[in-house]
């Protein structure tokens, strides 16, 4: 019998708090279960298993890190935009580790998920709208998307890992390189498209 009160939003939510404690690849649906008081077959009425777990906490992190950008960057544009994205971005990975490595690792998602998810959609509209800020079209929108993408992970993967030893603080470092990308935001190259060298 199914405990009152699951839901597959609950026992999402559960293996997403679990992924920032432990990490998601530590993640099993038997730890999921135990937080939430159950035994392991009750979970399967809601979620199909632990690809499928991992699916919908990818889902929710888009949304929710989408969302605390949103909020970030509203009537905000070049600079003070760029800025405010990124340090939404960074405090999302800080506060909510598991959940954000959901967002940035491939991951098997249902379709029928997918589609009825807005944040992944929302979060694509807001970095482009954000970089049209500084007068970018394709195909250099889409490198720009990857650079900052690049940039912001990297940062923030080799922070989680303990990867900054030197005595600078990555605070400093990270501000360092967002007037870095600013600066080159305002300058892009022009495309090299067609160029045979």
């Amino acid at each position: 019998m199914v405990r009152a009160g699951l839901t597959a939003e609950r026992v999402t939510l559960a293996g997403a708090e679990l992924a920032d404690e432990v990490g998601l690849d530590q993640v099993t649906m038997s730890q999921v279960a135990r937080r939430l008081g159950v035994k392991d077959a009750s979970l399967y009425t809601h979620v199909r298993g632990l690809e499928d777990l991992r699916g919908r906490i990818a889902l929710l992190a888009a949304d929710e890190k989408t969302l605390r950008i949103a909020e970030a960057t509203a009537g905000l544009s070049g600079k003070g935009a760029l800025l405010a994205f990124a340090d939404a971005w960074r405090a999302y990975a800080h506060e909510h580790p598991g959940r954000y490595m959901s967002t940035q690792i491939s991951i098997r998602i249902d379709p029928e998920l997918a589609a009825k998810a807005s944040g992944p959609r929302r979060a694509v509209e807001l970095t482009y709208n954000m970089l049209r800020g500084y007068g970018l079209a394709e195909p250099d929108l889409t490198d720009a998307v990857r650079l900052l993408r690049s940039t912001f992970h990297g940062f923030v993967a080799l922070e989680a890992a303990g990867g900054f030893g030197h005595a600078r603080s990555p605070q400093d470092s990270w501000v360092r390189s967002l007037d870095a990308l600013h600066t080159l935001l305002e300058h892009w190259p022009p495309s090299r498209e067609g160029d045979p060298s």
